[in-house]
């Protein structure tokens, strides 16, 4: 596929959907990659796009994030959670551009910005095209296209993507040290993308990950999916009152222990069907996924590290959203 075909099949993908259709037909698709039973038949680049947004929102097999980035590495020894326990920090290192080795980013697995010398990620927030103007912030530049698996370090020059064109703009409201956006006009039609840059960062709990969200206080309505619900593809969400007690979850999380990601609790983790999801929409219109896991645990799409949550303030709300 060269890059102008990319480019317009990307964009018919991320695009044509309303907010609440495309996550949970973006979220069906990955099911068809997964899925043990009957698979419908799709065309081979929805199938491709939707293991990227599987992965993207934390639900898709550890593998596929694995090519992403190497995993969290814990500044020392994670203790258990205690109440007087103060958490260790872990960090998530900088996305390597390749090298002679070609050793690096793969960037064939998620759509890349790469911007101030930094890697951006297609962002797990979702972000309806008619609502990104009013996110629109500075013009940085436009993107040039080009890399791909293949590309060498020469290739990662500033603004360098393999999104095709587009004009990238900072966000309102967000660090551009963290989020930066694709948006273009085609055809009366506004195209738009978050991206986010989650490596190179130190987390000492919850809240220098999900703080960068601004969940708190913001949240103007909310839903959530069992996995069964999920992994049927019965795209069966039920609205979840955007109340004190999710406010509660979200400070909660906000205070959470971060957990490096391993191959042992990866597989653990998502060898079970222990897991409810939940789709918070803020007032700026975009909608942020949180997979929640059993054992207390959140992720938010493929950042390689959970939050723990404190144990009575997850298993209250976990219960809360019934079965």
């Amino acid at each position: 596929m060269n890059e102008e075909q990319f480019k317009q099949n990307y964009k018919k993908v991320v695009d044509h959907m309303k907010t609440n259709e495309q996550m949970k037909k973006r979220v069906e698709q990955s099911l068809n990659t997964q899925h043990r039973g009957p698979k419908r038949q799709r065309k081979p680049l929805y199938i491709a796009a939707s293991v990227v947004i599987a992965a993207s929102i934390g639900l898709a097999a550890p593998s596929v994030w694995q090519h992403l980035s190497g995993p969290a590495a814990p500044a020392t020894q994670a203790a258990q959670v205690t109440p007087a326990a103060s958490f260790d920090s872990i960090v998530i290192p900088k996305t390597e551009l390749p090298g002679a080795n070609g050793k690096g980013v793969k960037a064939d697995m998620l759509p890349v910005v790469v911007y101030g010398g930094n890697v951006y990620t297609q962002s797990p927030t979702l972000l309806e095209g008619e609502n990104a103007l009013h996110l629109r912030g500075e013009k940085l530049g436009t993107t040039t296209g080009g890399i791909n698996e293949l590309s060498g370090k020469d290739k990662y020059t500033e603004l360098a993507s393999n999104i095709g064109e587009a004009d990238i703009y900072a966000v309102n409201g967000y660090n551009k040290n963290f989020r930066i956006m694709s948006y273009t006009e085609l055809d009366g039609q506004v195209y738009a993308q978050l991206f986010d840059m989650n490596n190179g960062i130190t987390i000492s709990s919850g809240a220098d990950l999900i703080g960068k969200l601004h969940l708190e206080d913001n949240i103007a309505s909310a839903q959530w999916e069992t996995f069964d619900s999920w992994n049927n593809g019965l795209q069966q969400l039920q609205p979840l009152a955007a109340d004190e007690a999710l406010e509660g979850f979200i400070s909660g999380l906000n205070a959470a222990k971060p957990i490096a990601t391993s191959p042992e609790l990866e597989e653990s983790l998502y060898g079970k069907e222990d897991r409810k999801i939940i789709y918070l929409t803020l007032e700026d219109k975009t909608q942020v996924p949180l997979v929640l896991f059993g054992e207390g645990l959140v992720r938010y799409g493929n950042v390689p590290a959970f939050l723990e949550v404190e144990e009575g303030a997850f298993q209250t709300f976990w219960n809360s959203l019934g079965e």
